[in-house]
């Protein structure tokens, strides 16, 4: 059973920093891209970071720079680490799993992506 677990969001000051985990179990980790998306209050939810099991890593550019998502095959976990937090990375923060194994080519579609977690919330005040 496919089981991707979010931790580390919480409320922090404009400017700071926040390391969200996810922790995945139920399938070969190492073969699927996994990705990072975030669902604003009233928005659509969107891409934000893929880290693709080819080993690309690929940003949404509201976040590049900023943003560094990585991921430890031998923990099965893939982070985002977030820096210089602005207001308007408020969010719900979500990991997902492609949904085909040893994708080609990246994806940053949602549809795409099969599995998802519970998603953590990041609050960041001005």
């Amino acid at each position: 059973q496919v089981q991707l677990v979010e931790s580390g969001g919480g409320l922090v000051q404009a400017g700071g920093s926040l390391r969200l985990s996810c922790a995945a179990s139920g399938f070969t980790f190492s073969r699927y891209a996994m990705g990072w998306f975030r669902q604003a209050p009233g928005k659509e939810r969107e891409f934000v970071a893929i880290s693709w099991s080819g080993g690309t890593i690929y940003y949404a550019d509201s976040v590049k720079g900023r943003f560094t998502i990585s991921r430890d095959n031998a923990k099965n976990t893939v982070y985002l680490q977030m820096n210089s937090l602005k207001p308007e990375d408020t969010a719900v923060y979500y990991c997902a799993r492609d949904r085909v194994s040893g994708r080609p080519e990246v994806t940053t579609t949602e549809s795409d992506y099969s599995y998802w977690g519970q998603g953590t919330q990041v609050t960041v005040s001005s």
